[in-house]
């Protein structure tokens, strides 16, 4: 018998969202440890807010519609709000029942920007991590460090003199606006610009970074994680200005939170005497890679580090892992849209970084806390 094709809605509907999530979707056990890590946080939320007033979103509301933006790729705000008037899956995820009233896009990005500070990225990444469930996954002796570059919201049109007496000609794009118009032309041809003589207009932050011979420069910030090497998890994360130093100096930041005796590996960007030595000295034995570049000359560059822990299985075992941090960046690119950030400032490119790759911890988490298989015994 056909069905009737019926479009007009019912008078009275009721409808339960918690049944219609279903039992092992994914996003149960992320909000299961989203909440958690929240509740962990909750005397800090309480200090920012006034004890008297109208009231405004709910934090933890706005940190797990941040999070819906990151796990599902919704590229703006206005998106994810027009996503959470019918999306009964993101209603119930970040608390809202079905009939509750959406705030709105303006309102959410203020109260947002406001809330999702570096310090409070940085202690919801930590309250999930030192969650007793999350924390017998995790390795404490072994990890490893790795950077990536974010490429700044900043056009290298607005790469502009500092100086306005430096004399260049404004036809060829580093001084004046070079034509009228949404997007003039500009011509950069043997035109020299440095960090040192030139700034982006609207990224005051942004810095003129080049990730590896042979490719373009370009405004960018750099991102940071370290990484234990049990299960890939991300331990800790910052960002940082692009400069040539900048990964070394923040994975040495990084070290100062190992225990003695434990081990960190990182690729051969990070094979300098100075970093090396420092681990040394901290106790931390220092899994690098070999930086064996040969020089014009034909001389092989000295590494710093060494040869008893290059030649130990540690250290081959470390070199193989520490790839995975790599999975992390990617993710965070790919899926969270951190392939060029959306912000402006150090400070907020800061807080979406380390949201974003706490955010890709929640992502690993339920398929790690899973329960595996009974292994029965042999008959």
């Amino acid at each position: 018998m056909r069905g009737e094709d019926r479009m007009s809605g019912a008078l009275f509907s009721y409808v339960d969202v918690e049944a219609r999530i279903p039992a092992k979707h994914p996003l149960r056990a992320m909000r299961r440890l989203t909440g958690a890590a929240l509740a962990e946080l909750d005397p800090r939320f309480s200090a920012l807010y006034e004890g008297i007033g109208r009231p405004s979103i709910p934090p933890e509301r706005l940190l797990r519609a941040s999070l819906l933006q990151l796990l599902y790729s919704v590229r703006s705000e206005r998106q994810l709000v027009e996503r959470l008037e019918f999306d009964m899956l993101f209603r119930w995820f970040v608390g809202l029942t079905i009939d509750e009233k959406v705030f709105d896009a303006s309102t959410f990005s203020k109260n947002r920007d406001r809330l999702l500070t570096h310090e409070i990225a940085q202690e919801f990444l930590s309250s999930l991590i030192g969650l007793p469930e999350v924390k017998r996954l995790m390795s404490a002796e072994h990890f490893s460090v790795d950077g990536t570059m974010l490429k700044a919201w900043a056009s290298m049109k607005s790469f502009r003199p500092k100086s306005q007496s430096s004399g260049e000609d404004p036809r060829n794009g580093s001084g004046a606006p070079p034509s009228p118009g949404r997007n003039g032309e500009a011509d950069f041809r043997k035109t020299k610009r440095s960090n040192a003589t030139h700034a982006s207009t609207t990224d005051k932050d942004a810095r003129l970074y080049r990730k590896g011979a042979g490719q373009e420069s370009r405004l960018a910030y750099l991102g940071h994680a370290l990484m234990e090497n049990r299960n890939g998890l991300v331990a800790a994360a910052e960002a940082t200005l692009a400069t040539g130093t900048a990964e070394r100096e923040a994975a040495a930041a990084f070290s100062q939170r190992l225990p003695k005796g434990a081990t960190l590996g990182a690729d051969k960007g990070y094979d300098a005497e100075a970093f090396v030595e420092g681990l040394k000295a901290r106790g931390i034995e220092p899994h690098v890679a070999i930086n064996g570049t040969v020089s014009k000359t034909g001389k092989a560059r000295k590494t710093a580090v060494p040869p008893q822990v290059a030649a130990s299985l540690r250290y081959a075992i470390s070199q193989r892992l520490r790839k995975r941090i790599e999975e992390g960046f990617g993710w965070s690119k790919a899926v969270a849209g951190l392939t060029q950030v959306k912000v402006r400032g150090l400070d907020k490119v800061r807080a979406v970084f380390v949201f974003a790759m706490a955010a890709y911890n929640i992502v690993r988490l339920p398929k790690l806390l899973a329960p595996r298989g009974e292994v029965r015994p042999a008959t």
